[in-house]
């Protein structure tokens, strides 16, 4: 029986595990907004965990202590120092904590102002069901498709031309919403060089299923040769 408990939870734990790659996750970050935002899931995720064990171990206290004869006195007592711990202390610990760990993490996520030089901008434009690349100072334009250098902090600067769409690539960071008539801001940056799928996260109708694009990282000197070809036929 033990055996056969001990295969089980091995199965189901490299099952869980598999969830945490691939495409879409965001577990697998590869870039340092993507890991602020996979070391925070897995800060409450143990945290959570601790939670629920310590809860376990209370209610497995509570049962065993459960046919002790205490005076009214002192079950009052021990009401009393339950409810400062677990209704007071408790929360007051747990939030402390994870506003510690997340304000910093949510303040790195921000655009802030970049020395010059430091990063670079991309624009965006959500159109049902595709997105417009455009870098600026070139006339360079892409669909669905997106070159960036690794190592550089890139600003994309998010607007739609209908309907209320959501960039989103996992791997790289966090998400923002394409809005008509407003442009929003998203700093992503890679630290390694490959291909990250994204997806548009908000439905906006019959093609949002098929709403992707993909963001190229290349080294820098890759990433220069590539603008220099795509400049070159552009002009062409």
């Amino acid at each position: 029986m033990k055996k056969t408990l001990a295969a089980a939870t091995v199965a189901a734990s490299l099952m869980l595990l598999s969830g945490c790659s691939g495409p879409y996750s965001s577990l697998d970050p590869a870039g340092p907004a993507a890991g602020s935002v996979a070391a925070l899931t897995w800060a409450m995720l143990i945290g959570a965990l601790t939670i629920f064990i310590g809860l376990i171990l209370l209610c497995w206290y509570a049962v065993r202590r459960n046919n002790e004869e205490l005076s009214d006195a002192e079950a009052q007592r021990i009401q009393n120092r339950w409810i400062l711990a677990g209704g007071i202390a408790l929360p007051v610990v747990t939030i402390t904590a994870l506003l510690t760990f997340g304000i910093p993490i949510g303040h790195s996520l921000l655009p802030l102002p970049l020395q010059q030089g430091e990063g670079m901008r991309i624009d965006i434009k959500a159109r049902q069901w595709f997105w417009e690349v455009s870098y600026p100072d070139t006339d360079i334009q892409a669909i669905n498709e997106i070159h960036i250098p690794v190592d550089t902090p890139v600003d994309f600067h998010i607007s739609s031309a209908d309907v209320i769409h959501s960039f989103w690539s996992p791997r790289l960071g966090g998400k923002i919403d394409a809005i008509p008539g407003r442009t929003n801001v998203l700093r992503l940056e890679a630290n390694q060089v490959g291909e990250y799928s994204g997806q548009c996260a908000e439905f906006c109708g019959g093609g949002h299923a098929v709403m992707g694009f993909t963001i190229i990282a290349l080294s820098a000197e890759d990433f220069e040769a590539w603008l220099q070809q795509e400049g070159a036929e552009t002009n062409d």
